[in-house]
């Protein structure tokens, strides 16, 4: 029976668009050792997930955690988790999205973007894990860059650049003004980026491009959270090279958005470094198609979609350590 202590936390993720759930029957978490520095360690996670009849299936060094998540997908597994940084979140929210299984986020990463927005207390991730069982659940939107997902953001450009060198995770701000200042010098070449802004504006000296799963807020308090996670819309913010005619940049959203290019281009999808093949670079979004829980004593939003409605509207750019490009 649930108390009158409990319930209050419950009621509030129902006004929050969550709704109760029944317990899948055969969890799987997996588990990176290796993100944030060894959170999953410092946490227990392992030996917590077994407590609770959790199976955890703990990556080594050269697996694949895509042929992991499709052998428990195909031995019957009904609920996905992961504990690791955002890149590994992604991969598996696909599966679970593709094969209509909830995902359990918990936040073992570094920055821990995702969990931030949906709504998960980062500083609590051994209680992520009661989303396996007394989880609530709701229906979230999965982006896409040619046909490849992520739950956080696409950089290209200076962000771009940067997440390629190994000096990024460790020295963040340090790296991108070394890029910044290479691509953007007297000898530097800004990549060869082209695009259409919501205005009909072509930009072809592009500093950054950032797609987002989800626009981010536009008020100062919460720099780099997205108040939702549902609206089936990409956030697109771009900033010109410095000495094109203003405006330097725009902040806009669409259901789908596409960036020219003549070559390979340098990304950082979700904080990993890739490159995505040219000529066309294609993002949509997918409405509704990613079945999350989170654990009933969490928040269930992020920073700015708790702001009262009014200061939510106020404008600034996303990027800081709490969101943001990673």
């Amino acid at each position: 029976m649930t108390s009158p202590h409990q319930a209050l936390p419950e009621r509030r993720l129902t006004r929050l668009g969550w709704s109760p759930a029944a317990t899948p029957k055969e969890l799987v978490l997996f588990v990176n050792p290796r993100s944030g520095g060894g959170a999953a360690k410092r946490n227990g996670l392992v030996e917590g997930a077994r407590e609770r009849g959790i199976q955890a299936v703990v990556l080594d060094p050269g697996q694949s955690l895509a042929t992991l998540v499709d052998q428990a997908v195909a031995a019957g597994a009904d609920a996905l988790g992961m504990a690791g940084g955002d890149g590994s979140l992604a991969l598996v929210a696909a599966a679970a999205a593709t094969h209509g299984l909830p995902f359990i986020c918990v936040p073992a990463g570094t920055r821990n973007h995702f969990a931030l927005d949906l709504g998960v207390d980062r500083h609590d991730v051994a209680g992520a894990l009661d989303a396996f069982h007394h989880g609530f659940e709701r229906r979230i939107d999965l982006a896409e860059v040619n046909g490849r997902p992520f739950l956080n953001n696409v950089s290209l450009g200076i962000y771009g650049e940067a997440v390629r060198h190994p000096e990024y995770r460790d020295a963040k701000v340090r790296t991108l003004v070394e890029t910044a200042r290479h691509v953007l010098g007297p000898s530097g070449k800004t990549p060869a980026l082209r695009l259409v802004d919501d205005a009909g504006r072509e930009h072809a000296r592009l500093a950054v491009v950032l797609v987002s799963n989800n626009p981010y807020a536009t008020d100062r308090p919460v720099v780099g959270s997205r108040p939702s996670l549902d609206s089936g819309l990409l956030g697109i913010l771009i900033l010109d090279a410095p000495g094109d005619p203003p405006p330097p940049g725009r902040a806009w959203s669409a259901p789908d958005f596409e960036v020219s290019a003549p070559a390979t281009v340098a990304a950082g999808i979700d904080g990993e470094a890739v490159m995505l093949d040219a000529p066309l670079l294609r993002f949509t979004v997918r409405p509704s198609v990613l079945r999350v829980r989170i654990a009933s004593h969490h928040p269930g939003a992020s920073p700015s979609a708790r702001l009262p409605r009014a200061e939510s509207r106020r404008t600034t750019s996303p990027g800081d350590d709490r969101g943001g490009p990673r």
